[in-house]
């Protein structure tokens, strides 16, 4: 199949199509969790009040309500019920990861920590993850309670596997997969199978969504880390360099590794083993990754994995819906919000 990787005009475009399509149903999942958020208790609404009106994309909110109208489902609450419950999901490991990486901005916003402190943070994160299960359980499916549930515990399990490999530059690019697969593609998966799930699809249907959902998201997340050495300003709200400071081997640091002379291997093993890196090294290591290409071929990589995502729609026939899902492969690459 040819490259399917458009204009970053044509990517934002294929996110917006989809927004646009499920804009009635985005806001009721929005609206529902407002509405499962609310707390008697003051910080907790303030907290969360604050981390919803950060804004987000609310990308694997849409997976789920789209893959759930691709195979068919016609009805008008599962669906919304279950993409609040995925976006809850995401929304908790975003209030954990910044305190594990002490981040003061999100999205441009300060973070939940910067305001009120890592002990609130983490129990409003425990929060939104108690109220999403409560509407697992009241949704009464378990084959979507046991894939959701046991996604929480992949998305925990990536964090500590990446804390465990802090600062290891010789990091094998196989580790990095295995990081980057729990703590980011496992909830693409989880959000693309879940929509499968209520319009009771077949194990084909059901395998070939969860294929296309986590690749998906494997693209998703290498192109974001090319994009920490590749953007000359700030995107998306995130500082330049951040996984690096914060001494997170990335896959544009394993290529430049990799294929780094002794001299070179040296510096990085030793400036990725300091608590803390400076200004110059991260220049320093960008003069490497811009030596070895390391950012070309960290996008040639997602390249394969949004291929693997476009073809695995293949089983489901031609129709707008499998086309906008198809389109969206190309916005994990060349996104440009």
């Amino acid at each position: 199949m040819g490259s399917v990787i458009p204009l970053k005009k044509s990517a934002n475009s294929a996110y917006l199509e989809l927004k646009n399509l499920l804009g009635n149903k985005l806001q009721k999942v929005e609206n529902l969790i407002q509405e499962k958020l609310r707390s008697e208790v003051n910080l907790i609404q303030k907290m969360s009040n604050h981390h919803l009106r950060s804004g987000g994309k609310r990308l694997r909110a849409l997976l789920t309500l789209e893959s759930a109208k691709l195979t068919g489902y016609k009805e008008d609450k599962r669906d919304i019920n279950l993409a609040a419950c995925v976006e809850l999901i995401h929304s908790a490991t975003l209030l954990h990861d910044d305190v594990i990486d002490e981040s003061e901005l999100r999205r441009g916003v300060k973070t939940t920590n910067s305001v009120w402190g890592n002990q609130s943070s983490i129990l409003v994160g425990d929060y939104l993850l108690s109220r999403c299960f409560e509407m697992m359980v009241e949704d009464g499916d378990l084959e979507v309670l046991k894939l959701l549930s046991s996604t929480s515990s992949k998305i925990a399990q990536g964090e500590v596997l990446q804390l465990q490999h802090k600062g290891e530059a010789d990091l094998l690019e196989e580790t990095y997969i295995d990081i980057i697969n729990l703590k980011t593609a496992s909830l693409f998966s989880a959000a693309t199978k879940t929509g499968s799930c209520l319009s009771g699809s077949n194990e084909k249907e059901k395998k070939a969504l969860e294929s296309y959902g986590r690749n998906l998201g494997l693209a998703f997340q290498i192109a974001d880390d090319a994009l920490d050495f590749y953007a000359k300003e700030k995107l998306f709200g995130k500082e330049i360099g951040k996984d690096f400071f914060e001494g997170k081997v990335t896959l544009p640091m394993i290529i430049i590794f990799q294929k780094g002379n002794k001299e070179e291997k040296n510096f990085l093993n030793e400036i990725m083993r300091r608590e803390k890196r400076t200004e110059q090294d991260f220049n320093n290591t960008l003069s490497l990754i811009n030596k070895y290409k390391a950012v070309e071929a960290t996008f040639k990589k997602a390249e394969y994995f949004v291929n693997v995502s476009y073809d695995a729609l293949a089983i489901f026939p031609d129709n707008e819906d499998k086309k906008i899902l198809q389109n969206l492969t190309s916005f994990s690459l060349n996104r440009s919000f």
